[in-house]
């Protein structure tokens, strides 16, 4: 018997919940964007009447501004969106406790084995979960309903707003089958690309496709999309109280202007892996690999990793770490917008140990030791004091949005210093 998944997802998400508090935007052309002042002058989200101008989410400010000189822009709340992520939740959770979480604004249900207990079809229950979200919370969502969580993450997205969209295994061939193979969860602009290269556009055209050939021409990704094409997706939807494992632990920042040079680029790191290493030790876990991405003024990105010796959570050697791949792949002269520092193959600490040779340097350990320490003091402290309290080793750059200062010393409130973060 065919699982029954729900994709519930919420209609213009942070554009609806600034509505919640200013009634007005609702009657205007709007859009949630980020800070223009800091360089994160896109948008975000925006509402039905914004839409129709064909604002698009991820284009600058000015472009929106170009296609609807009326639009109203509205900066992000953030702590907003949370807590109305939560509250939707809760109400799936009424429903099954088979609730995914799929991002801030969209999660995946099973209902297969709670369904019995509302006497109604799985449409009417994506109906009576639309309603009940429409009325207690005053938003809207729309809702996929499917066999396998593919179909109905195609569904969700069918038909907006505040729309349920049913696609049963007969819809395959009258609906799905027709649609672009990019409409597809998992779907990669250069993967579709390279498949209308050779002829394969529809997700029917790629369901009717040899799957060796796909996977000789296309690879991991090909072969994946091939078999969701096809509806051969058994992906669980996990419990909403499942312990998710943390893969990696990253941070990125868009400075207020361009950076470049030494000094500039080693502020920026250090506030990066300052906060990282804050994550990792909050999780209780080390990281052995470390990736540097950098953007440059025309939006171009590159990136490089290195594995190290042994895991680590100590800032000093995740500094390290970056500022060797910067130096070797890089030119530190050149301007950088945005940079992105991610940590990974995570572990525990007591796996993380390492056998020290009688010919290892004993006053490097003896630094690791105490700089161990110094990280564990300064942790305690913010603590008590919050995490903008202290910081350690980072120079003082808040004209590019790193606010920061010297080794030890203490710091006022981040409104005083000007801190600004680009996350």
């Amino acid at each position: 018997m065919d699982r029954i998944i729900l994709h519930c997802d919420c209609n213009s998400f942070f554009a609806s919940v600034e509505m919640l508090s200013r009634p007005e935007l609702r009657n205007v052309p709007m859009a949630v964007t980020g800070d223009p002042e800091n360089r994160h002058g896109i948008i975000l989200a925006k509402n039905e009447l914004a839409k129709k101008y064909n604002v698009q989410t991820a284009e600058t400010i000015w472009q929106a501004k170009s296609k609807c000189p009326g639009l109203v822009c509205v900066r992000a709340h953030h702590d907003a969106y949370e807590a109305m992520s939560k509250r939707v939740n809760a109400i799936y959770l009424d429903y099954t406790d088979l609730v995914e979480p799929f991002g801030i604004d969209e999660s995946f249900l099973d209902v297969s084995q709670t369904i019995h207990l509302f006497g109604k079809s799985a449409s009417q229950l994506a109906d009576d979960i639309r309603a009940r979200v429409r009325t207690e919370l005053g938003i809207t969502i729309s809702v996929g309903v499917s066999f396998c969580k593919v179909f109905a993450k195609l569904g969700s997205d069918f038909k907006k707003p505040d729309a349920t969209t049913v696609f049963d295994r007969a819809s395959m061939q009258t609906v799905i089958y027709k649609l672009p193979v990019s409409d597809m969860l998992y779907a990669g602009r250069k993967t579709t690309e390279m498949l209308g290269r050779w002829g394969i556009r529809t997700i029917g055209e790629l369901a009717a496709a040899d799957r060796r050939w796909i996977a000789e021409k296309f690879g991991e990704a090909g072969d994946t999309l091939w078999q969701f094409a096809n509806g051969l997706d058994n992906d669980p939807v996990r419990s909403f109280y499942e312990k998710r494992t943390v893969k990696s632990v990253g941070n990125g920042m868009t400075f207020r202007r361009d950076i470049s040079g030494e000094e500039e680029i080693r502020a920026g790191v250090s506030s990066l892996c300052d906060e990282i290493c804050g994550r990792m030790r909050a999780i209780g876990k080390k990281g052995q690999v470390v990736q540097v991405s950098v953007k440059d003024p025309n939006f171009k990105v590159r990136q490089r990793q290195q594995t190290l010796k042994t895991p680590t959570w100590l800032q000093k050697d995740l500094i390290d770490a970056c500022m060797e791949l910067l130096h070797t792949h890089f030119r530190l002269s050149d301007p950088i917008r945005t940079l992105t520092v991610t940590v990974s193959a995570l572990c525990d600490p007591d796996e993380s140990s390492e056998q020290l040779s009688i010919f290892d340097d004993a006053a490097a350990s003896r630094t690791d030791a105490r700089q161990e320490d110094l990280e564990k003091t300064i942790e305690t402290i913010r603590q008590r004091h919050g995490r903008a309290s202290i910081y350690q080793g980072l120079y003082d750059k808040s004209d590019i949005g790193v606010s920061t200062i010297k080794k030890g010393g203490r710091k006022n409130s981040a409104a005083e210093n000007g801190k600004e973060r680009g996350e």
